[in-house]
């Protein structure tokens, strides 16, 4: 299940900081200025929403300070300036996430982020979602992807590899795609990708129809950038479509060593 996220702002430009975030990261919830603003943070921290609070951190730890149990249980909480020019893990850095969460959060807001716990090194992790009909070609799969990732101002040589369904592992114009790239393409029973029903913001009833999943394209991104990262992968772009393909973009960080 996808943890709730609720975004606390104070200031106006912080309010406008948390609407831009809010459309960055789907379903987050802002919240300005409430009346009982600590019974409120509160509230939201104790049932296990991910926190960023666009206010001064020394704020955010008296407000909490009562409600810490430990780096395994508490969620993460990500502390942001009302300019938006820098992002902090505040808490559960580690074990909560909250420094992978808190470079997604910069990189999406082109901020800098402040990780203060030992170092960690991360190696960014993209991995293409696509889901076509039978026999199309590797052209009409390539425009999707490059209209897609044009839409972000990215590029196809930043994927790591491209995931689909078992069921187009016969699929030529997928493997062409493959193999145009460079790129290793891994195949997911419908199983497999059923259990990403949750996170996907499009479910087709005709894909499910015909295949057991709602989803092709997000869930096969999702499930294989995360079994690369060893972590959550979020969508960095969610399905786009033509008339005979789909396309999705998840992402991930890995760890590359410890200090």
């Amino acid at each position: 299940m996808l943890q709730p996220i609720s975004i606390f702002s104070l200031t106006e430009l912080g309010q406008k900081l948390a609407h831009r975030i809010s459309v960055l990261i789907p379903h987050a919830e802002c919240i300005h200025r409430p009346e009982e603003f600590k019974a409120t943070v509160l509230d939201r921290f104790v049932n296990k929403h991910r926190l960023i609070m666009i206010c001064a951190a020394g704020i955010v730890m008296r407000v909490l300070a009562p409600a810490l149990k430990n780096k395994q249980d508490d969620p993460a909480v990500l502390v942001i300036d009302q300019g938006g020019r820098y992002v902090i893990p505040l808490l559960s850095g580690h074990e909560g996430g909250g420094n992978l969460w808190g470079r997604e959060v910069a990189d999406k807001l082109n901020a800098q982020c402040v990780i203060t716990s030992a170092a960690n090194y991360y190696d960014s992790i993209r991995v293409a979602g696509i889901g076509c009909s039978r026999g199309c070609c590797a052209e009409d799969i390539l425009q999707v992807m490059e209209q897609a990732m044009d839409s972000q101002a990215l590029d196809l040589s930043c994927l790591q590899a491209l995931a689909s369904i078992e069921l187009k592992s016969d699929e030529q114009g997928l493997l062409e795609v493959g193999q145009r790239l460079g790129l290793p393409l891994h195949f997911y029973s419908a199983e497999i990708l059923a259990e990403y029903e949750a996170r996907l913001t499009q479910k087709s009833e005709i894909v499910y129809r015909e295949t057991g999943c709602y989803g092709i394209a997000e869930a096969a991104a999702l499930v294989h950038c995360e079994r690369l990262s060893g972590g959550r992968a979020n969508l960095e772009i969610a399905k786009h479509k033509n008339r005979v393909a789909t396309f999705a973009l998840a992402r991930s960080f890995a760890e590359l060593s410890k200090h």
